[in-house]
């Protein structure tokens, strides 16, 4: 198990990639601290812990990660029940208002950076100090490939997320003297109920079948489908755990192949 015994955090627990990225934590041994604004999205992931017969102990807490006051009762809270706090994985986000760059809401594009720049540092702000003093920790922001193939529409969501990519790196320059890395994962498009609904929606407006429209997108994508959310967690779970102990600042793409760097 590649997290045995570890304590692991994740906010933005939602259906998708937070729940899956709990619940392989859970199968990969760890006891997990979930957090969520919604509650009842965290009383599914704890009912499918028991369900599966896991070992792993879990709690839950309504959080609203732009509150930094939140941010730290959950994590004084997660060393309470367990006593150490050994990764943090930052999934909650929002994409904000879709709508072009030259007329958009700067007041959405605040809101959307509240959550998924100054969120994700709430957090982290919170729970370093508690990797440094038991010497080392890990931790994952998640990301997404619209910051590196801009998508009209969605410049709020991609700018927020190129900031926290900025700040991953800059973490992982100061951190890693304590031992504690900080990388990111960019997922590109990820099968699941999320992504499922919205192209059922496009493909009945465009008289088209879900089928059609997913094979479409997949002709962009080297491995030859959207890879699925489940997959996609595995990797993050892979990347925080101690078999990637020499890896630190990293970028790691979850886009099947999508997005190649050079």
């Amino acid at each position: 198990m590649l997290l045995k015994d570890k304590i692991v955090l994740v906010s933005g627990i939602g259906p998708g990639l937070g729940q899956h990225l709990a619940l392989q934590a859970a199968r990969e041994g760890a006891h997990i601290a979930i957090c969520a604004r919604t509650a009842s999205k965290l009383d599914l992931v704890e009912a499918e812990v028991a369900r599966l017969g896991l070992a792993s102990r879990v709690l839950k807490m309504p959080v609203d990660v732009r509150d930094a006051a939140q941010c730290r009762r959950f994590i004084d809270a997660a060393v309470a029940a367990f006593g150490r706090v050994d990764v943090l994985i930052n999934s909650a986000y929002t994409t904000g208002a879709y709508a072009l760059a030259e007329e958009a809401d700067m007041d959405d594009w605040r809101r959307t950076m509240d959550v998924n720049l100054f969120g994700a540092m709430n957090m982290i702000q919170a729970a370093a100090p508690v990797m440094k003093r038991q010497g080392g920790g890990s931790i994952v922001n998640v990301n997404t490939k619209v910051t590196r193939l801009p998508y009209p529409t969605m410049g709020g969501y991609a700018v927020s997320k190129a900031a926290l990519r900025m700040a991953t790196a800059q973490l992982a320059k100061e951190l890693g003297g304590y031992k504690i890395r900080v990388n990111s994962v960019f997922p590109g498009w990820m099968w699941g109920p999320t992504v499922e609904l919205g192209l059922a929606a496009r493909a009945e407006a465009e008289g088209r079948t879900l089928a059609e429209i997913r094979a479409e997108i997949a002709q962009a994508i080297p491995l030859g489908d959207i890879p699925e959310d489940s997959d996609c967690a595995k990797a993050v779970i892979a990347l925080a755990s101690d078999y990637f102990t020499a890896v630190t600042g990293a970028c790691l793409d979850l886009s099947g192949g999508e997005y190649l760097p050079l």
